[in-house]
């Protein structure tokens, strides 16, 4: 399987070039991607080109890293290698070590058999739309040239910076240290055996956390369970939790720009509620602020920013989206209802280790219990489905179909459909990053929220059996 987007390319490792993440694959793409940023220079730099690369602790890591890092210096770029890092790290040394962009080596939430190439600019943020349908294009023409052999570029390695990316969040006016060690934490971690088994850790110690649990914690890549950070996947933390008597536990996925907390008694505070309640705590220490979440988000953020006397908007799904309408509507905090939290105050990009500090500084401050400060926001319930599709399936036409349905109904075509029923609604769109249609639906009640979703799936597997039919 091979997915080329527009923020990079993702795949699963072996088989047939051109089908699956091979390695011709990883560098026409990665060439591609040099050819652009090259494009992108300022003509009077005199310095070469520079570009940071990062890793997750996926098996085939070191492989594509290897790869991507001598595609880059065959064209004059000189490459700045993290090694074992984390998608935030890589972001925030963009900028830090004044880069000319960044690729980061994660298929993020995907299992391990999967790889990908995720495409920084020199801002250390994702590449635009437009950008990435260039990268894309370069790709399809063959159109690079790599340098002669004086003119080859370096390569340097930086193994610290994920504590240069503590260091800039213990900075941060709104994270309190003395708060957080004061509470005396005893904290859970399940990092799927990945950088956040080293990275966590890490903040938590630099925090004053008094003692952190491992769950999971070593960087093998062979991942323990499914990665991405859903209840289901997160019994053995649950576990880990209660036997300990912890005052929460802590997931990331293997990228750790997703963060999902468990309160203390074992229960998810809600990977919908991780950007709620840190949001909650920076409008509370800002003067009047504005929020962003994409349409798949909770209606809990908006209740909770117009509460605080902001306003709230809503984007489409991706987090370049996010970002952009953030920097649009001058939003100080934003995210993405999938524990992606995104603090313009550190950097423009989903980060855990920010979203940890400041979210332990608002329960270390709100003096309750994790389920306690749960129990404070409004309730409502989310439930998430997919429909995987067959080859030959008419996306749009299906859209179309469910649309025309719904006509009556308030409807939102920014990003797929978004159906409103009052406070619920549905949304359905097309996944960038697996051939599937999400589905996520949402009400004051979980059995609502279930029945509206599978209402819309028998709804979509009738229009497909029409289409089929010729109807």
């Amino acid at each position: 399987m091979l997915i080329k987007s527009i923020s990079g390319i993702r795949g699963t490792i072996g088989g047939k070039a051109g089908e699956n993440l091979t390695p011709s694959d990883i560098v026409k793409f990665t060439s591609a991607y040099g050819a652009w940023m090259l494009g992108q220079r300022a003509k009077s730099k005199s310095q070469k080109a520079k570009v940071v690369i990062g890793r997750d602790a996926r098996i085939s890591g070191e492989m594509v890293s290897r790869l991507v890092s001598s595609t880059l210096l065959g064209m004059g770029v000189d490459v700045i290698d993290l090694g074992l890092s984390t998608t935030p790290t890589v972001e925030v040394a963009v900028t830090g070590e004044k880069a000319d962009g960044g690729i980061i080596i994660t298929a993020s939430h995907n299992p391990k058999q999967w790889n990908a190439l995720k495409l920084l600019n020199n801002l250390g943020e994702f590449i635009s739309e437009k950008d990435g349908l260039h990268v894309l294009k370069i790709a399809e023409d063959d159109n690079f040239l790599f340098e002669e052999v004086q003119s080859l570029g370096h390569r340097t390695e930086i193994n610290d910076y994920i504590k240069k990316h503590i260091d800039k969040i213990l900075a941060l006016n709104l994270v309190d240290k003395k708060a957080i060690k004061e509470k005396k934490f005893k904290i859970a971690v399940d990092a799927v055996n990945s950088t956040g088994g080293t990275a966590v850790p890490m903040l938590l110690e630099a925090l004053g956390v008094e003692t952190v649990f491992k769950v999971n914690c070593e960087p093998t890549g062979d991942f323990a369970h499914n990665p991405e950070p859903l209840p289901e996947h997160l019994r053995d933390l649950s576990k880990a939790v209660t036997k300990n008597k912890a005052h929460l536990g802590i997931a990331v996925d293997p990228d750790v720009d997703r963060l999902a907390i468990v309160c203390e008694d074992g229960e998810m505070f809600g990977e919908e509620y991780t950007l709620v309640a840190v949001a909650d705590y920076i409008l509370k220490h800002s003067k009047k602020g504005n929020t962003v979440s994409n349409l798949s988000s909770t209606r809990a953020l908006r209740d909770v920013t117009e509460k605080a006397g902001g306003t709230y908007h809503a984007s489409a799904v991706g987090e370049v989206n996010v970002v952009e309408m953030m920097k649009k509507h001058k939003a100080v905090i934003g995210g993405e209802g999938n524990g992606g939290v995104i603090y313009p105050e550190i950097h423009y990009g989903r980060d855990a280790l920010a979203g940890i500090a400041l979210f332990l500084t608002h329960l270390a401050k709100f003096g309750k219990s994790c389920s306690m400060l749960r129990a404070s926001y409004p309730d409502y319930h989310i439930s998430k489905n997919k429909i995987e599709l067959i080859n030959g399936i008419d996306v749009d036409k299906l859209l179309l179909g469910v649309r025309e349905k719904y006509k009556k109904q308030p409807i939102n075509t920014v990003d797929g459909v978004k159906i409103e029923f009052g406070k619920e609604w549905v949304h359905l769109r097309r996944s960038n990053t697996e051939p599937i249609i999400r589905i996520y639906s949402e009400s004051e009640s979980e059995s609502t929220a279930e029945n509206l979703a599978q209402k819309i799936i028998t709804d979509i597997k009738e229009l497909i059996k029409s289409n089929r039919n010729g109807n």
